[in-house]
């Protein structure tokens, strides 16, 4: 089966995608190929729990590469079902608005109510382990972070519209 992993606060200067993908090799996970320089690795896998497989790409970046990035793993068919559902049809976006997905390790607070919205930066809708937002860029940065951590915590990570379909490619 084939599996997207998303890790938390990859960038080139503090993983190289080589090692990363040795890594998830050295985990016993094939056909691996990293996708931009962001933290994202496509791997085949036997079908597993999406929890023991980040477990187990976590535990083999420490052995490998002296670090652990959350890991978030979803089987690719399901990135290309998100992609054709088109999760913003029932919000109205502002000229401009980049859209993000944030993958979710738990379920999201009970209670939580959506949309949230600051600075620009709007939390829209929740689909199982899925948030869905929006956001203009601003000089103040990104402070659509900022929204997605104070509503889900940290234990996420999220990525552009634009990367999940190439991911899911």
């Amino acid at each position: 089966m084939r599996y997207a992993a998303f890790l938390r606060g990859v960038s080139p200067s503090n993983a190289k995608m080589p090692e990363l993908a040795r890594a998830f090799e050295a985990a016993g996970f094939g056909e691996v190929r990293t996708v931009l320089s962001s933290g994202n690795v496509l791997f085949s896998a036997r079908a597993a729990g999406e929890e023991a497989l980040a477990r187990r790409a976590e535990e083999a970046m420490e052995a490998r590469l002296g670090k652990r990035f959350a890991t978030i793993v979803r089987p690719v068919e399901a990135l290309r079902a998100l992609l054709t559902s088109d999760p913003w049809a029932a919000h109205r976006l502002p000229p401009g608005a980049k859209r993000v997905v944030t993958f979710l390790r738990r379920k999201p607070p009970a209670g939580l109510r959506l949309p949230v919205e600051e600075d620009g930066a709007r939390l829209l809708a929740v689909d199982g382990l899925t948030a869905f937002g929006a956001y203009l860029p601003s000089p103040r940065g990104p402070v659509f972070m900022v929204l997605i951590e104070r509503t889900f915590g940290k234990d996420v990570t999220t990525r552009t519209w634009d990367t999940v379909g190439k991911v899911a490619r």
